[in-house]
């Protein structure tokens, strides 16, 4: 069964009640209407009629409702533990976000020897992968022959010629006669479906029949049926039975029609498309209408279930005042052990930064002391190094070359004379001695 859906993108924020909204159309939308098998477990019937249980089996289980208008029409009691199949539509239950199934109808499981040999059977071909949907073949648009495999004495063969008649007059058919029920039925059908190959005058066929118990429609259920159906190479479609009820040969299938008259609605094309559409908006905004009123109802039990006695609200009330009393006389505890605790802080931190006079003007007197000494420290060293460069000073000074004997020479320009090459015969200059200085003029020079 292939189900699919295209996503959504929103462009803004949504509320609860919208993303439940969405969710819940987007299950009813994708997935139809399933039949699913479980133990029932927690079965409670409300004054309203409804019926509230959850399905389960060994690994999960899902909550389901069966509304009043629904089950009244069952002739059995379902109880719990009891081993179900159940025809139903998976949905959301919008007020409180949870996944539910709501039931269409309910039948008992089959447990018998032909339900076991059933169920080995389609593992048996299910593993051999004649159930695949890789090996289904495409259905033609328009089909030019139509083949119908089924018996010629059948309402089934009526209702499918009638059916393909009223959508397309105009589409040639073939019967391939077999027998559909009985000893041998699963032979003749196969060996019309390889009839149907050799011949290759049809483009789709069709395997039908009417509705019928489990031992009716065996001979669908036969291995050799199913190996016919898988080596053919036309596209088969199955119309056996009612709606509920499923062959090894529709799992084989191509594709399955719930009646021989959906199927003749599946080959044959329609020029009532437009027609045909309408209708099924017209039946989704039925089902739409339906659904709507059932959560409703479903709503107005979940109030009921939540209604309360007065008399327990009261009582709850008094047991939220008294717990709110104690609250309130807890937090006024809390609070003056904070206050007293915070005052004892700050007791603690105002003896902290209380001053110590003593110890204060001893420290005083001590950094006094230290001060006159440094002070005096450091103007003997002042003291010393005055002397050392004032020795140095005595030592550089060119007085005192001079109180030796010695002169200094200058040019008339003021420069020192050291060289008798830079002064000639009849130059002035001036003689500075310890006491004193002469002008002169010189004479004559030599090395």
């Amino acid at each position: 069964m292939n189900f699919s859906f295209q996503p959504i993108s929103f462009q803004s924020v949504l509320s609860v009640t919208e993303l439940n909204r969405c969710a819940r159309e987007i299950l009813e939308h994708t997935l139809p209407l399933l039949w699913i098998c479980g133990e029932i477990s927690n079965l409670k019937q409300y004054p309203s009629g409804h019926w509230y249980f959850s399905l389960k089996d060994t690994n999960a289980q899902v909550r389901c409702v069966m509304f009043h208008h629904k089950n009244q029409y069952l002739s059995w009691q379902p109880k719990d533990g009891m081993q179900v199949e159940v025809h139903a539509l998976a949905t959301l239950y919008e007020a409180r976000g949870e996944f539910q199934l709501t039931v269409e109808n309910i039948r008992r499981a089959g447990l018998g020897l032909l339900y076991e040999a059933f169920e080995r059977l389609k593992a048996k071909l299910e593993q051999a992968g004649l159930f695949d949907p890789a090996h289904k073949k495409a259905l033609p648009g328009f089909p030019r022959q139509v083949g119908i495999i089924t018996s010629l004495n059948t309402a089934a063969l009526r209702d499918v010629l009638t059916t393909l008649h009223r959508r397309m007059p105009s589409l040639p058919v073939i019967i391939y006669p077999a027998p559909v029920q009985g000893e041998g039925a699963a032979a003749k059908i196969a060996t019309a479906i390889q009839l149907a190959v050799k011949r290759a005058e049809c483009d789709v066929l069709i395997l039908c029949r009417g509705g019928g118990s489990i031992e009716d429609l065996w001979a669908f259920n036969e291995e050799m049926v199913a190996q016919a159906i898988y080596a053919c190479s036309i596209p088969i479609v199955t119309g056996i039975g009612h709606e509920t009820d499923f062959t090894i040969a529709d799992f084989v299938a191509d594709i399955r029609a719930p009646t021989p008259t959906g199927a003749a609605q599946i080959v044959s094309p329609n020029a009532q498309e437009i027609s045909n559409h309408l209708r099924h908006l017209s039946l989704r905004m039925q089902h739409g209408m339906q659904r709507g009123i059932e959560r409703r109802m479903q709503m107005i039990d979940l109030h009921a279930h939540r209604l309360l006695h007065p008399g327990e609200r009261v009582l709850n009330q008094l047991k939220h005042l008294q717990h709110l009393r104690e609250r309130l006389s807890n937090a006024g505890l809390r609070r003056t052990e904070a206050c007293r605790w915070q005052l004892s802080e700050f007791n603690r931190r105002l003896h902290a930064s209380t001053p110590h006079i003593p110890f204060l003007l001893k420290q005083q007197y001590d950094m006094a002391l230290r001060l006159r000494r440094t002070a005096a420290q450091r103007l003997e060293i002042l003291k010393n190094n005055l002397q050392h460069q004032q020795a140095h000073l005595t030592h550089l000074n060119p007085q005192s070359v001079l109180a030796r004997g010695y002169s200094i020479t200058y040019t008339a320009d003021g420069q020192i004379l050291r060289d008798s090459e830079r002064i000639h015969s009849g130059d002035d200059i001036r003689v500075t001695f310890a006491q004193g200085w002469a002008q002169a003029k010189v004479t004559d020079t030599g090395k």
